[in-house]
């Protein structure tokens, strides 16, 4: 113990500090008020305990201030209504979707500084294409965002064509159309619509590019044009048909669906 001029021991004056912030925290330290060793050991105690409670509203407001992803906004205007109809989508500068018998607005699914170019319906998704070419999955009910996937490309090539409106860029393949094809003039890439997953990528030919304005749907199959360069390719080159597993053709053992005939 620490001695005064006189030789007298005298106390340590910071123990009963110490021994009134463990009390006020509701931690019981026993601190010894004969040596600083004592003080050392409660501080070890109470300190990380004050740094716990000091940072709580700290964590609080940085998880608040956090901004959505992707620029998330989804508003619920209405809670989904008893019978098993899908609800009515609409795009402008949001999606937006109405019950099917009243027309009351369900949700609006918005994200900052971002378009949406189309939106389709399909095996209980609203599946949407933007204009920065990120495609997202929303389940129509509780207008929850289920996924995010960026299309390479797509956002360059849409600003190019601007009257082209997404359209065909979005095919669902497969029975009840349980996955979903992203058709751009350079690849179709194939996602499950659950979850976003991605499956198989296929290019385009050598020389040739696809048109997704120029497709039919036959079934859970796809057929889309694929115009190429040399004016004498044959038309199986400048047809693809495309299922849930990718090109559909007799080499793989398929039976691609019969094309419709030319004007």
């Amino acid at each position: 113990m620490p001695a005064d001029r006189t030789g007298a021991a005298r106390p340590w004056r910071g123990a009963p500090a110490v021994t009134l912030a463990a009390e006020t925290m509701g931690v019981t330290v026993g601190v010894a008020t004969d040596r600083p060793a004592g003080v050392r050991r409660a501080l070890r105690v109470v300190l990380p305990a004050v740094a716990v409670v000091l940072s709580l509203p700290l964590a609080s407001a940085v998880h608040r201030a956090r901004p959505a992803a992707y620029g998330d906004r989804v508003t619920v205007h209405a809670p989904a209504g008893k019978g098993d109809l899908p609800p009515r989508l609409r795009t402008g500068p949001a999606v937006q979707a109405y019950e099917p018998d009243t027309g009351e607005r369900r949700w609006t699914y918005a994200r900052s500084g971002r378009t949406p170019v189309h939106v389709l319906l399909t095996s209980g998704r609203a599946v949407t294409l933007w204009n920065d070419g990120v495609v997202t999955g929303t389940d129509p009910r509780s207008a929850s965002v289920r996924w995010h996937r960026a299309v390479p490309e797509v956002a360059g090539w849409l600003a190019s064509h601007s009257g082209h409106r997404g359209a065909g860029v979005l095919q669902p393949l497969g029975p009840g159309g349980r996955m979903l094809a992203v058709v751009t003039p350079r690849r179709v890439a194939a996602y499950r619509l659950h979850d976003g997953d991605l499956r198989w990528v296929m290019p385009a030919h050598r020389g040739c590019s696809f048109e997704p304005s120029r497709s039919v749907r036959l079934g859970g199959y796809a057929m889309i044009a694929q115009p190429c360069g040399d004016p004498g390719a044959s038309w199986p080159v400048q047809v693809v048909a495309i299922g849930e597993d990718g090109k559909v053709s007799a080499e793989r053992g398929g039976r691609p669906p019969r094309p419709p005939l030319p004007r």
